[in-house]
């Protein structure tokens, strides 16, 4: 079984998956863009187990729907690298894409928060769009 590992820019935190993502998607909500600092976040989805190695600094927000999600970053250089939703130990993490820095790794099925994309922003014809979260 393959795996990866993403880090943060000083690679001090990592995270290593196994296996191929669940899905690739991209989020553009107002939340994605604040805490990314772009205009839009890039995530893929992986199944447990998974190894976490340095120290994260978390973060704890409530989505639109309810749920809690805790981000992990690099308390060294402040890199967002993934993320859990609070109370289901059965949820995939969710992996910031750009932290695994490979241009070849697989593109975005999904597109979500369109409403909220910037009019620049230009998705591949193949990528469904969701106006909200379809969850």
């Amino acid at each position: 079984m393959r795996s990866r590992t993403a880090s943060c820019c000083c690679g001090q935190l990592r995270i290593e998956v196994h296996g191929e993502p669940l899905g690739v998607g991209v989020c553009h909500c107002l939340a994605c863009q604040q805490r990314t600092g772009s205009v839009f976040a890039a995530l893929a989805a992986f199944a447990g187990p998974y190894a976490v190695t340095g120290a994260a600094s978390e973060y704890v927000r409530t989505g639109d729907r309810g749920a809690s999600f805790r981000f992990r970053f690099c308390p060294v250089c402040g890199s967002s690298v993934f993320h859990t939703e609070e109370g289901d130990e059965g949820a995939p993490v969710l992996v910031a894409v750009g932290a695994f820095a490979d241009p070849s790794f697989p593109p975005p099925q999904d597109s979500v928060y369109d409403c909220r994309r910037h009019a620049w922003v230009q998705l591949p014809a193949e990528v469904t769009a969701f106006a909200r979260d379809p969850t």
